[in-house]
This record gives structure tokens, C-alpha cells and sequence, in this order.
């Protein structure tokens, strides 16, 4: 049996590999930041004329060039939620500047085994959850008479904001169509125990590498056929009704598996019906979580899918919109708050001022809706999750990737002061970040109309500006503060001023102390002007910034191009020197 390449499942590149170096791309196309390598697959991020984040799929190897364009063909006729969707194939021909290789959807995000390596086992409702996603993503798969044939915790992604992603699509084809000799590699893929030592995919099989990732999930161990114990002697908290369907997942024998994987969606959707699931330990006259809470106020128009976050007011869900058949995210008011009529209201201000708001960076809010003490609003889910996850996830970014982003922010902030309203909680985890890889302004949970009243303390102290820790009146330069702050955290990956409480951050905030030096000196004034301790000192409003960002922008970028050159003409004289010394 041959193995696939003995490297990490999944590695991240930087630059453009070597076997796409030389590509000419269609007018103004670019290379993304990276990419990731794959066994025999390289996916590099590539973003078209309409900004669209796209993943390149190539084949390192010409041998494999066949087989690639066998699976993008086979790819390209797939419609399901969890899988990408394949938009086009470059072939190659005499003449062509590019190819072979196929275009598809760009998934962010991690894989459920860098998912479990990081934070250890999932509580039982997000394992159920993700196999009920994958699951349907495997019954449409054997609905077409295919299989997947490497389903495993490298080949299932998750994104920000809890979608879930099918990928290692090379594998499932017919096994005729991929190369003799070359199969998953053992290590790395959850191993059927009817194969032995042939890989041979069959629907049973992909139904017990599901129970292997299910497995995984819920005790952080990819289990090895023959060795795998009954679930809850491993975790013995997960309720029966969830332990007896992986286990019989997992039966070594096929026959003793669920006949398909459609009938194993049926026995989760019994299970998730009983409240034992949602609360395992619950007693009569116990609080009911939040998620059940949601689903029965809900239930009729919105199936919840997924917790997006938590905050001091309220929760936000993913939840598919059954009427218009279309995922969108759910805020809603924590119960405790939800019982004071004061916080209702402010709540309902929120939607209805951020509603009044139309942008391409400000989230749009499409509903709002109340049932008993549970209150809501519908909003845009944005893929990508949010600028705090994009810098945990990718580590800082250059000033020429966040450009655009922050212009195109500052002009959305522009029309929320003409419409009269200051966000006043600014921070990266409320600039979302869509499909497309646009940053967008959520959350205007503390903001008033201006005319109201403005002072008091507000906002998260790492972003807030003076004003707002003083308690004192605010203004639209309290929101440009904050830009500031979410740049220099964007491109560094540290808030603007050190200090872990508000009386520390304020007072660097008024002696001005803030690390500038490694910044360029255009962007340094910016900065400084910006995080001015007098609100007078600073911009005077966003489109005036903006216009500044976008000048600084500019002469950076001129900066670098000379510095390229100079650097260009000196290596030039090197190799005159190395190549011809002058004679002595």
C-alpha cells in the first residue's frame, strides 16, 4: 500500500509556490497572502476583480494533472452547504499563462484536528452539531452513488463563526480515476477496519470515519480500529443516547452499522429533541440554557445552529432563516438583562439605529422580534468572523492589507455620524470581516443619537478614549480614537496603550505614552494625531482622517517603491563586483 507524502496534513505557506510562480493572471487579479499544501494539492488564495477570496487548486505534480482536472470536474457538479463551491478551471494548452488548476470558494479557518489540539474536546451539542453537518454533506455525497473516502479531523474545516467545510476532495472519485499506488496515508486518515491494508471507500466506511471524528471530538483521540473503547468509559458524561450512536458508528463489523447515513440523522434528530441533550443534569424548576430558551422562541421561523459569541448584554447565534432558506446571525438579549424594561428599549434602539444605516461596511440588520422575555434582532452573518480572530488567527497584518479596510470603515463611520449616531464601543472584535474579506462595523450597542445625552463611562477600556473613561461628554472624535487603536492593533497584533484596567490605560493614555518607533513615519503623525489625549486634537471628523489615511497609504507605498529600486541598483553593483572585481 503506498502512503501519501509523510508531512503535516496541512501546512500554510507564504509567497507563491515555485509550480504557479510563473502564471500570468487575468487583469486585475492578485495572489493572496498564502495558501496550504495538502497531500498532493497545493490550495493558493487568489483574490479576482471583484475582490473575491478564491482558492487556486493545483496539482504539484504534472503526473497528477489528470487527476486534478477529474476532480474539479467531479467537484464543479457538487451543490451542498459543506461543500466549496468550483467555479472555473484553467487548463493548460500551448500558449496558455496559466494552468491546470481550478478555482473555488476560499475556506477560513481551522481544521478539527488543529481545533482539538488547541482547545481539547467539544461539549456534546457542538459534536452533535458538526455531525449532523457533515453528515448531511456525506448522504448528498451517496445520494450520487459517490463516497468521500478520507473524512477525517485534517479534512473537516470549521470557520470563525462555526460553518462547517468538507475539503480533500481529491479522494473522492472513483478509485479508477486516481493514480495506481496512491492512496490516503494511514497516519493521518481514519482507518476503516474493513480495509486492512487496501484502502477500498464505501458508504459504510465514510459513515465510520464520521464516527471517528465524532470520537475525536468528544475525547480528543482519533480512535484506531480494534482499539477503540465504548464512548462513555472515555468520556463518561456524554448522555447514552449520543454514546450508543457513535459506538455503533464505530462497529467494526458493517452490517452492524445504521444502514445508511440518512438513518443516522434520523436517530440525531430524535436525540436533539429530548431536553436531556441540551440539559443533561437539569432538575425540575432549573434554569434552562440559553440555546433552549432560543429554540423555543425561535422554532417556527429559525433553526439555531451555532453560539457566534457573548457579550455583556446579549448572545450572538448562528441560525438559518427557514423562510428564505438563508444563513443570517441572531443577537439576542441575555434573560437576566431582558426582565428590565430600560435594557429592552436600549436593546431595540440598537437594532433600530444600526437598521437605519445602509453601507457596504456596516453590518445591515433585517428583523427584529420579541417572544415572552426573549427579544432578538436579525443580522448579516459575516463568514470570516471578526479583525480580533483574523490577527489570533493569522497574526498581524501589513498596512497594505488592511488599507482599503480601514478607508473603506472610516467612510462607513462617515455616514453613521451624518445620520447622527457615534458607535462608542469600537473594538476589533466589532469590525466583522464578510466573505470577501471586507471589514464591516457591528454591534452599535452603546451608541446614542448625538443631541441625546453623551456623557458617561462606555466602551472596552483598551480602545476607548479618555472621555469615555473619564465619564465626560462624547463626541464623533471618541469613535476615531478607536480606528486608531484597531489599526495599530491590526498591524501589531498589541492594543494601543499598555495597562490590563481603565485607570492604567488612561493614564498613558494622557502622558501619551504608546510604542510608535517601529511604525513608518507617516503613519506615525497619523497615530499621533488620532490618539490625542484632547478630542480637539484630533481629526475632525472621519471623512478628514480618511482622506489623511489614504494620502499616508500612498506615500508609504511611494516609500517602498523607492527603497525597492535603490535596493534593486545596489544588488545590481554586487553582483558587477562579485562577477568582475575591479583589477588592483
Amino acid at each position: 500500500m503506498a502512503t501519501a507524502e509523510p508531512s503535516i496534513p496541512n501546512r500554510p505557506s507564504t509567497g507563491v509556490p515555485a509550480h504557479v510562480a510563473t502564471w500570468s493572471l487575468p487583469p486585475d487579479w492578485r495572489w493572496g497572502a498564502g495558501g496550504v499544501s495538502t497531500p498532493f494539492r497545493h490550495a493558493q488564495e487568489i483574490i479576482d476583480v471583484l475582490g473575491r477570496s478564491l482558492a487556486l487548486v493545483t496539482a504539484p505534480d504534472p503526473a497528477h494533472h489528470a487527476w486534478l482536472f477529474r476532480e474539479a470536474r467531479q467537484l464543479a457538479q457538487r451543490n451542498h452547504p459543506s461543500i466549496p463551491t468550483t467555479y472555473h478551471f484553467w487548463q493548460q494548452h500551448p500558449g496558455s499563462p496559466r494552468g491546470p488548476g481550478y478555482l473555488r470558494r476560499w475556506v477560513t479557518g481551522q481544521t478539527m484536528g488543529e481545533r482539538l489540539r488547541r482547545s481539547g474536546p467539544e461539549t456534546v451539542p457542538v459534536a452533535l452539531r458538526i455531525i449532523r453537518l457533515v453528515g448531511s454533506a456525506l448522504a448528498y455525497l451517496h445520494d450520487s452513488g459517490a463516497t468521500h473516502g478520507a473524512l477525517g479531523p485534517e479534512t473537516t474545516y470549521l470557520t470563525p463563526t462555526g460553518r462547517v467545510w468538507l475539503l480533500g476532495w481529491q479522494w473522492a472519485i472513483p478509485r479508477d480515476e486516481i493514480p495506481a499506488g496512491v492512496t490516503p496515508d494511514p497516519r493521518r486518515t481514519p482507518w476503516a477496519p474493513e480495509w486492512g491494508a487496501e484502502w477500498h471507500p464505501t458508504h459504510g466506511s465514510d459513515q465510520w470515519q464520521l464516527g471517528a471524528v465524532a470520537f475525536a471530538m468528544l475525547t480528543g483521540e482519533v480512535p484506531v480500529a480494534g482499539h477503540i473503547p465504548p464512548l462513555r468509559i472515555t468520556r463518561p458524561d456524554v448522555p447514552a443516547s449520543v454514546a450508543e450512536l457513535v459506538d455503533q458508528m464505530l462497529a467494526p463489523d458493517p452490517g452492524h452499522r445504521f444502514s445508511s447515513i440518512a438513518g443516522m440523522l434520523r436517530r440525531i434528530e430524535r436525540i436533539s429533541g429530548t431536553s436531556s441533550l441540551a440539559v443533561p443534569s437539569a432538575e425540575k424548576g432549573e434554569e434552562v440554557s440559553q440555546e433552549d430558551r432560543l429554540r423555543w422562541a425561535t422554532g417556527d421561523d429559525y433553526e439555531v445552529l451555532a453560539p457566534l459569541g457573548s457579550g455583556t448584554y446579549g448572545s450572538v447565534w448562528r441560525v438559518r432563516d427557514l423562510s428564505l432558506e438563508r444563513e443570517v446571525a441572531l443577537k439576542m438579549l441575555h434573560p437576566t438583562v431582558a426582565r428590565n424594561a430600560v435594557a429592552v428599549a436600549r436593546f431595540r434602539r440598537e437594532a433600530q439605529l444600526a437598521a437605519q444605516l445602509q453601507h457596504p461596511a456596516i453590518v445591515p440588520i433585517f428583523a427584529w422580534d420579541a417572544k415572552g422575555e426573549v427579544n432578538w434582532y436579525i443580522m448579516e452573518l459575516e463568514e470570516e468572523g471578526s479583525v480580533a480572530d483574523l490577527i489570533r488567527r493569522d497574526g498581524p497584518q501589513t498596512l497594505t492589507t488592511i488599507g482599503p479596510q480601514v478607508d473603506a470603515v472610516l467612510d462607513g463611520l462617515a455616514v453613521a455620524h451624518a445620520a447622527g449616531i457615534i458607535h462608542r464601543d469600537l473594538k476589533p472584535e466589532n469590525i466583522l470581516i464578510d466573505r470577501y474579506r471586507r471589514w464591516r462595523i457591528a454591534d452599535f450597542g452603546i451608541a446614542n443619537a448625538m443631541g441625546g445625552e453623551l456623557a458617561g463611562a462606555s466602551g472596552t477600556p483598551a480602545f476607548a478614549a479618555p472621555e469615555q473613561l473619564l465619564g465626560e461628554e462624547q463626541g464623533v472624535q471618541t469613535d476615531l480614537f478607536a480606528i486608531a487603536g484597531i489599526v495599530i492593533y491590526a498591524l501589531s497584533g498589541e492594543p494601543p496603550f499598555a495597562g490590563t484596567d481603565g485607570k492604567t490605560i488612561l493614564a498613558a493614555q494622557l502622558a501619551g505614552r504608546m510604542e510608535l518607533d517601529h511604525f513608518d513615519v507617516h503613519l506615525r503623525a497619523w497615530l499621533r494625531r488620532a490618539l490625542a489625549a484632547d478630542p480637539a486634537d484630533r481629526f475632525r471628523d472621519a471623512q478628514t482622517m480618511r482622506h489623511a489615511w489614504r494620502a499616508l497609504v500612498r506615500e508609504t507605498a511611494r516609500d517602498e517603491r523607492r527603497q525597492a529600486r535603490l535596493l534593486g541598483r545596489v544588488w545590481t553593483q554586487l553582483r558587477r563586483f562579485v562577477v568582475r572585481p575591479p583589477s588592483t
